[in-house]
This record gives structure tokens, C-alpha cells and sequence, in this order.
């Protein structure tokens, strides 16, 4: 007798390959993304840039167990878009930061945490089967670039970023530019 579908949520749940892993993830990841569009419509960058973003990582989550999807051409454009954001702010991620500020800057914060996850469920995936390194580019990118959104949107609206000093970790002397007489 066949399953009825409305008890079935996902097709290949019962799956044992860490692809089903990585689908999980970039489902919550695309569904974090819509809630961070839902707050961001009074930064319009980043609004727009999230519209761009939400296919492409449900384009990302198909990527693997059907059509490769995302193109190295996509990953130069991601990396466009993660320069223009890092330009604006580069002085407030010069250091670690806390995940903290406006709704929407937090509600970026836990996108950058779900893209990381993403990453590391496609590490797993790989160690399978394999991937396509931009594959791999493109999610780490993903994180950064959602961490660098966060910060754009707090500084868009005032909020300072409050720096985080590891007890666990050493901090690394800072890269002084050089200047020449």
C-alpha cells in the first residue's frame, strides 16, 4: 500500500548519506533568509540582496542530489556582492564581534550560523561523494557575506558593534597599515 503523502515532510528523510543533512540545512537556511527579508525592507541593499539570495541558496540545497545549480559564474557574483558590503564596513569587522543589535541584524547573524552549518554539512557530503569545490566556496562565502550584511545593518541604523575579546583564544596583533615618508 502506498504512504500517504501528507505524513511524508520530506521525501528521502529515512536516507542514511549526509546529503539529506545538507537539504535540511539549506532548507533552514532558506527560510531564514525570507525572515531576514521580512526585516529588512528599510535597508534596501540588503533587501534586495536577500531576494537574490534566497533562491540561490534553495539552488545551492539542489545542488548536490540533483542539477548542479550554482556555477562558478554565481560564486564571482557572491563574491561582488560580499565586496561591496565588506567596503562599507570594513573598520566595524576589523575584530571578533558579538552576534547582537537590530532584530534584523540578529536574524542575520543566525543566517550566517545556519550558512556555517550548511558548510559544515557539505564537508560531510564530501567526504561521501563529490563536491564541487565553488560548491564549497560559495556556502563559506555565503557566511561571511551574512555576517557583513549584520554589520551594514546595524551601522545603518546606529547601533554600535561590541567587540569580542576570547578568554580561550589569543588575540592576534592587528595588521598596522605601513606608511611611507
Amino acid at each position: 500500500m502506498k504512504k500517504d503523502i501528507r505524513y511524508v515532510c520530506y521525501p528521502f528523510m529515512r536516507e542514511s548519506a549526509s546529503t539529506v543533512d545538507f537539504e535540511i540545512r539549506t532548507d533552514s537556511l532558506t527560510t531564514r533568509i525570507g525572515e531576514a527579508i521580512a526585516l529588512t525592507e528599510d535597508v534596501q541593499m540588503v533587501y534586495e540582496d536577500l531576494r537574490y539570495l534566497q533562491p540561490m541558496a534553495y539552488h545551492l540545497n539542489g545542488s548536490i542530489r540533483g542539477k548542479l545549480a550554482v556555477t562558478e559564474e554565481d560564486l564571482a557574483f557572491l563574491s561582488k556582492m560580499y565586496d561591496k558590503y565588506v567596503a562599507e564596513v570594513e573598520e566595524e569587522i576589523s575584530h571578533f564581534v558579538l552576534p547582537q543589535g537590530t532584530h534584523a541584524a540578529t536574524v542575520l547573524h543566525v543566517c550566517r550560523s545556519e550558512a556555517k552549518k550548511s558548510v559544515r554539512a557539505l564537508h560531510k557530503v564530501s567526504l561521501e561523494r563529490d563536491v564541487p569545490e565553488h560548491l564549497m566556496d560559495y556556502c563559506g562565502l555565503l557566511a561571511n557575506l551574512l555576517f557583513a550584511m549584520a554589520v551594514y545593518v546595524n551601522k545603518q541604523h546606529g547601533i554600535a558593534e561590541i567587540p569580542f575579546v576570547s578568554k580561550s583564544y589569543p588575540t592576534r596583533p592587528s595588521k598596522k597599515k605601513e606608511t611611507t615618508p
